[in-house]
């Protein structure tokens, strides 16, 4: 199964690393695909470009193989679609396991989103098409609970991880990880402030950002 986590990473933090490294212990992750929006669509412009974003989400993964990173958002024209991204890589998978002759299924997709993320869910494009695609699950804070399900969720939402790897795709799961109380916006705000945002993102992410001079007023337009 390979995990897929997306977003604008502006900057990486550790908010993003850690519960991906949770839930892919979880679910026994074959990979974890951190992909860059290189052009997202339901948000405002990105402050970093995508080339420093996704430079950033290169050195954050470096030195730890379960963790990739997927450019093929950077490289793909017009807005940063995950339906779209997410056919692209279904049917890549398809055409390896054709050429490998292989008998096994292909891979299932495991998407990885934040609560905030996901309650907006239904206002992305094609969302009942990525349910078609994947399987999502939403990173939760201890103590969490869903009380009332959405109409559309139900029949969807599964209480154990060997439920949904019963079926290729489609299933919602609820996952508890350690709550870090870290976002890019606070971390950004850091920076135009002059402070420093160590120990909240990798060590090689800081340096970047400091070497390129990010985030600051002159860059920010403020």
């Amino acid at each position: 199964m390979i995990g897929i986590i997306g977003g604008t990473f502006d900057p990486i933090h550790f908010g993003h690393l850690r519960p991906a490294l949770e839930i892919a212990e979880q679910f026994d992750l074959d990979e974890v695909r951190f992909i860059p929006s290189a052009n997202p669509p339901h948000r405002w412009k990105p402050i970093a470009s995508a080339e420093h974003r996704l430079n950033m989400v290169k050195l954050a993964v470096e030195g730890f193989p379960l963790f990739t990173v997927d450019d093929r958002e950077y490289h793909r024209q017009g807005s940063s679609y995950t339906v779209d991204t997410l056919q692209s890589i279904v049917n890549e998978e398809d055409i390896d396991k054709e050429q490998a002759d292989e008998e096994s299924a292909t891979p299932s997709l495991l998407m990885m989103l934040g609560l905030d993320a996901f309650q907006s869910f239904t206002q992305w494009r094609d969302w009942q098409k990525i349910l078609e695609l994947t399987h999502i699950v939403v990173s939760t804070r201890p103590g969490y609970s869903l009380e009332n399900a959405d109409k559309w969720m139900q029949g969807r939402v599964v209480s154990s991880i060997s439920e949904l790897k019963q079926k290729q795709a489609g299933c919602i799961f609820f996952s508890e990880v350690t709550a870090l109380d870290i976002s890019a916006t606070s971390i950004r705000k850091q920076l135009f402030n002059g402070t420093s945002p160590r120990f909240l993102m990798p060590e090689k992410v800081v340096d970047y950002i400091e070497q390129h001079d990010l985030y600051n007023a002159t860059v920010s337009g403020k």
